[in-house]
């Protein structure tokens, strides 16, 4: 199929593109040039950006849960569901994302998402640009269970344990791959060696939830933890005298910052803090979010814990957030509107650089030609105008 896109403003990773057509073919981006040079005789398919955005499809490597459907209820139609959302929101690929939970609860979790994957890749070669297709479920994000319990968050205690790397080689092995980030605080006896594990395995390491010191955050920087799950959210704070972890990963330019933006887990303050630190390309965006997503105010459920949801803040009942409501494309919006940064930049902390934090940039995550056609259509308030997938 050959699909040209006209009238658009192209967002690449060096610039804008205003007034620019960009042609698809064989499901890859083929071309890129001024409004009206292409001949549209040449084509199977017009879409008209009539002026409007044309961005990558955004990439969400931390959700776990949307529309009334949570990633450990370990079913198709959960999963199914929450890849459906994401597409409405600009959401072309994601990681489903785990809680804290019992060991056979997170075995059927990872199961359910393997056989999703699986369906998912083994279906024919097409372009969708009707946005009725799921965004593609890229892999597994594991959320504990080897967290610190002073920062556990909305993680379960019930369940927290030390990094156990017998346990880990079962859950990878019951993915059939699939899991690209573990998520662990690496201060816990046996992390150290988890995260050499785990490396070995090609699977990225994320420092979450964790009260680790400046110190030995920089010793499992070393040891090969190259993100941050969530920056100054369930970690220890900065202080002047002992920066914690967060501090250490403000500094070091190996390590990835997941950010949610959306003034309720941080500060707009804050977040002009991590983008004066880490620049444009080591920031994440990420939702963080729960079932409540997409949804109204209400009671919902998060690893198996009450959440009361008021005003878009998702809370357990001791005041605790509990992940966000937020969708990728209003992360964008604020990032824009809050922080001060460029939309450029801002699409590419949702697009280029969660592509490259999981090791698939050079198929996804910018406008180049080659990659796939994975874009978003959207208005200058980052309403979603058009999807388009190359499934």
């Amino acid at each position: 199929m050959r699909l040209l896109v006209k009238n658009a403003h192209v967002i690449t990773p060096y610039e804008i593109l205003r007034n620019y057509d960009l042609a698809v073919e064989k499901n890859k981006i083929s071309r890129i040039l001024p409004s009206g040079v292409l001949d549209e005789r040449d084509f199977d398919e017009i879409i008209d950006a009539e002026g409007n955005h044309v961005s990558p499809g955004f990439i969400d490597i931390h959700t776990h849960a949307n529309s009334g459907f949570d990633t450990m209820d370990g079913t198709f139609e959960a999963i199914d569901a929450m890849a459906r959302f994401h597409i409405k929101n600009g959401v072309t690929g994601f990681l489903t994302t785990t809680m804290t939970d019992s060991t056979e609860n997170l075995e059927k979790a990872i199961k359910n998402v393997a056989s999703y994957i699986s369906l998912q890749r083994g279906k024919p070669q097409t372009l969708d640009t009707s946005g009725s297709s799921p965004a593609e479920v890229l892999g597994l994000y594991l959320e504990g269970p080897y967290f610190a319990e002073t920062k556990k968050g909305a993680q379960s205690p019930k369940y927290l344990k030390n990094p156990d790397i017998q346990e880990l080689t079962k859950f990878i092995k019951l993915s059939e791959g699939s899991v690209k980030v573990v998520a662990l605080a690496p201060e816990l006896p046996g992390a150290m060696k988890a995260i050499r594990f785990l490396r070995s395995q090609g699977i990225i390491v994320s420092a979450g939830h964790t009260d680790a010191a400046f110190d030995t955050a920089r010793q499992a920087f070393d040891f090969g933890v190259t993100q941050v799950t969530h920056v100054f959210n369930g970690m220890r704070g900065f202080t002047h005298r002992e920066p914690g972890i967060s501090g250490a990963a403000l500094i070091d330019e190996r390590v990835y910052c997941e950010m949610i933006c959306d003034s309720i887990h941080l500060h707009p303050g804050a977040m002009k803090l991590v983008v004066k630190a880490k620049g444009k390309d080591k920031i994440i965006l990420i939702s963080d979010s729960m079932m409540a997503a997409g949804l109204s105010d209400g009671e919902y459920t998060l690893g198996g814990q009450k959440v009361i949801v008021k005003g878009k803040e998702a809370r357990l009942l001791d005041g605790t957030l509990a992940g966000s409501t937020l969708t990728l494309n209003r992360a964008i919006y604020n990032m824009v509107h809050m922080v001060g940064v460029s939309l450029a930049d801002a699409v590419r902390m949702a697009t280029l650089n969660p592509a490259r934090a999981i090791g698939i940039d050079k198929q996804k995550g910018s406008i180049e030609i080659g990659k796939d056609a994975d874009l978003v259509i959207f208005d200058e308030d980052l309403n979603i105008l058009k999807v388009i997938k190359s499934l």
